[in-house]
């Protein structure tokens, strides 16, 4: 399994709108597409910090599912206008989980 391992900093004030449309609107929409994620986790540290891992059957499938996520009217249409705003940044660190260690549910 691929896994990248996502840290999103958010402008001030903004992680619970933020958390509250990823959770209901964009973990269903990878999960229909097989994307799975596993998260999110709140930083203790920083209030405008989360962490979640988004998982892939393997290399391969991970630019054509993510296209079809973020070329899609969900992501088009409503998703990117609402939520990229509230980002001030993110990063992504890609890994291979060749023991199948982490778990998505």
């Amino acid at each position: 399994m691929i896994v990248e391992m996502r840290t999103y900093k958010l402008k001030p004030g903004t992680r619970p709108q933020f958390l509250e449309v990823f959770r209901t609107r964009s973990v269903p929409a990878h999960d229909a597409i097989g994307m799975k994620i596993l998260g999110p986790f709140l930083s203790i540290e920083d209030p405008d910090t989360f962490f979640f891992m988004r998982g892939f059957p393997d290399l391969a499938s991970r630019e054509p599912m993510k296209a079809q996520f973020y070329e899609g009217e969900l992501w088009k249409n409503e998703l990117e206008n609402l939520l990229m705003p509230m980002i001030e940044k993110y990063d992504v660190v890609l890994v291979d989980d060749p023991d199948g260690l982490v778990r998505f549910n």
